[in-house]
């Protein structure tokens, strides 16, 4: 809160404040603090704000250089990505639902333990690595570049309330409608059949990519609406390994088909499996994922270079003439 001023401080013009100051004290002896003089400042007031890091070098990188992955915290990679870089951002962070708790795949009762990363530190510990990632993500987005993330009722709502804390632009909240989702097995809630996609801009200033006659084109020629009905990955796209929140690759052509202008960098902090990259190189773009375990480093690699060959061949060299 603003402190005001007191009257008796504004009362006196400026000749008036000179007339009734008092006589000019001796100058003090070198090295010598007085009352009046105050500690010695130092001889430069101007500060510096340090230079950012670079990128380290990828943990893996493509022939042509299009895909490149980063092994490491996902905020201290974040935060050396050069400002107003990237276009578009997909984003599945933790869940928060490693509780100890379990689950039904493949007809089986299973642990929802996915790992130290999943486990909940407490609603605001929570709530602050959200905002801390997101504020990330948005430094590194261009101007009218767009941010995905995916989520349930566990995180989303922090990731909603973090975003509108920062600024974005909130375009849309996308239900993803799973027809084969696995039984609820407490049988004492409804099956939980849905994630949500929030799809937001940088800023209000943004003028973001929406590629709405190739929706429109998809959808049979009808406006595509915010209910997107698709299954789940199948074994097909598990053959070279998984990753426990593994999403769809129709999930992440259909957002990046929506939102990506053309030869687009696209960034995902939390690589996982690798779906983003695949589907984001496939389509023509470039891509850049961070993530902490060398395991989903390797099945990205993998996954990439099955699903794009010629990430293996470096390019020709074109001569100038």
């Amino acid at each position: 809160m603003l402190q005001s001023v007191s009257a008796t401080e504004t009362a006196l013009p400026p000749s008036d404040l000179r007339a009734s100051a008092s006589p000019k004290a001796p100058a003090p002896a070198p090295g010598v603090q007085t009352p009046q003089s105050g500690p010695a400042r130092p001889t430069s007031a101007r500060a510096t704000t340090p230079a950012q890091k670079p990128l380290p070098e990828p943990t893996w990188r493509s022939a042509d250089n299009r895909a490149r992955l980063y092994k490491g915290d996902c905020l201290e990679i974040l935060e050396r990505i050069p400002a107003e870089s990237v276009d578009v951002i997909f984003a599945d962070p933790p869940y928060f639902l490693s509780n100890g708790g379990t689950t039904c795949r493949a007809g089986k009762r299973t642990s929802v333990d996915k790992g130290a990363w999943d486990k909940s530190n407490g609603v605001e510990e929570n709530h602050a690595f959200n905002h801390k990632w997101l504020s990330a993500c948005q430094r590194a987005l261009k101007p009218n570049g767009t941010m995905w993330v995916s989520g349930t009722g566990h995180v989303i709502y922090s990731v909603g309330y973090a975003m509108q804390q920062l600024g974005f632009k909130m375009l849309n909240e996308i239900v993803w409608e799973k027809p084969n989702p696995p039984p609820n097995l407490s049988c004492r809630y409804f099956t939980h059949a849905t994630e949500t996609l929030l799809w937001a801009a940088k800023s209000r200033k943004s003028r973001h990519t929406f590629n709405y006659d190739r929706m429109r084109e998809m959808n049979d020629g009808k406006q595509m609406k915010t209910v997107w009905r698709l299954t789940a990955p199948g074994q097909k796209e598990k053959l070279l390994g998984r990753h426990p929140t593994q999403k769809p690759i129709a999930l992440l052509e259909r957002l990046l088909l929506a939102s990506c202008p053309d030869n687009s960098l696209v960034l995902d902090p939390f690589n996982g499996s690798g779906t983003t990259g695949v589907a984001a190189v496939t389509l023509g773009h470039s891509y850049m994922g961070i993530d902490l375990e060398q395991e989903y480093i390797d099945l990205t690699q993998a996954r990439l270079l099955d699903a794009v060959p010629s990430l293996r061949e470096r390019p020709a060299l074109q001569v100038v003439r």
